[in-house]
Order: structure tokens, then C-alpha cells, then sequence
């Protein structure tokens, strides 16, 4: 089982490790399209304007454009300790046991902008760059990741479960994943999607998935486990399920 999470803008900036080493990153299919990137993010660093326009970020956020500036200098950490923020807390990896951190570096790997797809246990630096950000004189990254990364996705071999956001499974679909959409039910019986619990709860199914014993093979099996859990989660068919949040 292939879990996929969805990057943070938020990232550690520190780091114990060797610099970048596009060559020993998983996935070396996508190597061409990661050192590309990279040297654009490099050079556009050095255009401070014209990086602020392109990354959408104001003068006081210019610590983001050092670190893009330092991609092959700076020190790098594995990619599931290097994202941060709501959804990487409540997968708390580094609140697992030896055995759990070993299954979950098997099993999940985060969909990134710069990098395309990264495992559990890439060695990364902190850089900053969105799925909707447009770099000068290249494509959109939707073009530039959907033919190389697209097919590396559909020939997982394993079942993936994609926790990615919209934008970020825009780069390159997953045809048959499992999705999970996260909904707050009202207490008129309505319901709602939420924002900040909604990467919380993706962080507690990241989580469940990524420490299981078990090894889930399809939806039915994904939902009985997160059943097991204690989690409301409804499944009308297809690939989706639905995580219920009962009325606070």
C-alpha cells in the first residue's frame, strides 16, 4: 500500500543531513524533471522581485527565497520529518515505535511540486514552491509533472490511497486510488467540509495507514480498517470514502 500525502508550505528548516542529491532520491524516472525545476528555483532566487511575484510571497517571507537560493547547500532531512504543519502533527512520526516508523517509511511518500514524489525517507531541503506557482520561461507545473510523473503513479503495482489536495492530484492523477473526503456534520443533520480538521483527520487516517499490520489491498478493506478505529467512514461505491465528524 502506497499512502500519498500532500506537502505543507510549511517546512523545518533545519536539517542534519548531506546536501541535495538528485541521484539518490526513489524514483529516479523523475530525476530530469526535479534537477530542471531545481535550477530554475536557484536562478529565480536570485531575482528577488521577480521570485516574490512568481512564489506569491511578500518581502517579509525573503527567508523562503534563501532557501530556495541554498537548494544544493543547505542540509537535508527526510521528507516525512521535513513538511510541517497541521496534518504532518497528527501523523506524528516521530512519536512511533521502530516497527511503525519502518512501515510507514514503506508506505508513504508525499507529493511535492519540486520534487514530484518523494518517499518517507528522501533526504530533502526545505524549499519553497506550490503546485499553482508558474516559474518564467517554463511550463505550468501540471505539464511539466503530468507525462513524468503520471506514469510512474499508475504502474505503483500497490494500492495507493491518496490523501493528496486538489491541486496536488492535479499534477498527476491516480487512476483507481482510494480517496478520502472529510465532512463535519451539523446537528440538523447537514453537512459541510471542513479546512483545518479536514488535514487533522487526513493526518490520523495517514497515520492508521501507515502503521497497520494489516496490508489493505482494496477500498473495502481501507474502510474496515478505519472502521476499526473508531472513525465514521461511509463508502457509496467506487474508490471514495467519506470520514463523518459527528456534531461538536
Amino acid at each position: 500500500m502506497l499512502v500519498l500525502l500532500p506537502p505543507s508550505e510549511t517546512k523545518s528548516p533545519d536539517g542534519d543531513g548531506a546536501p541535495l542529491d538528485l541521484a539518490a532520491l526513489s524514483t529516479p524516472e523523475l530525476t530530469p524533471v526535479r534537477a530542471q525545476l531545481v535550477e530554475a528555483l536557484i536562478r529565480l532566487a536570485a531575482d528577488p522581485p521577480a521570485a516574490r511575484t512568481a512564489l506569491g510571497l511578500p518581502p517579509a517571507q525573503d527567508v523562503e527565497l534563501a532557501r530556495n537560493a541554498a537548494l544544493c547547500t543547505g542540509p537535508t532531512k527526510p521528507a516525512v520529518e521535513r513538511y510541517t504543519g497541521v496534518l504532518y502533527d497528527a501523523l506524528g512520526v516521530r512519536t512511533l515505535t521502530r516497527a511503525q516508523r519502518a512501515r510507514a517509511d514503506r508506505r508513504l511518500a508525499v507529493g511535492s511540486a519540486l520534487f514530484g514524489l518523494v518517499r518517507a525517507p528522501d533526504a530533502i531541503p526545505a524549499y519553497r514552491l506550490s503546485a499553482g506557482s508558474v516559474l518564467p520561461g517554463l511550463p505550468t507545473l501540471r505539464a511539466l509533472w503530468r507525462p513524468a510523473l503520471g506514469p510512474v503513479l499508475a504502474a505503483a503495482g500497490e494500492l495507493v490511497v491518496d490523501l493528496r489536495s486538489g491541486a496536488y492530484q492535479a499534477l498527476a492523477p491516480v487512476p483507481g486510488a482510494v480517496t478520502v473526503d472529510v465532512l463535519s456534520e451539523r446537528p440538523d443533520g447537514s453537512r459541510a467540509v471542513v479546512s483545518h480538521a479536514n488535514k487533522a483527520h487526513k493526518g490520523r487516517v495517514a497515520r492508521l495507514l501507515a502503521t497497520t499490520t494489516a496490508e489493505p489491498d482494496d477500498v473495502v478493506r481501507v474502510r474496515a480498517l478505519l472502521r476499526r478505529a473508531g472513525l465514521h467512514v461511509e463508502h457509496d461505491g467506487g474508490t471514495a470514502l467519506t470520514l463523518v465528524l459527528p456534531p461538536t
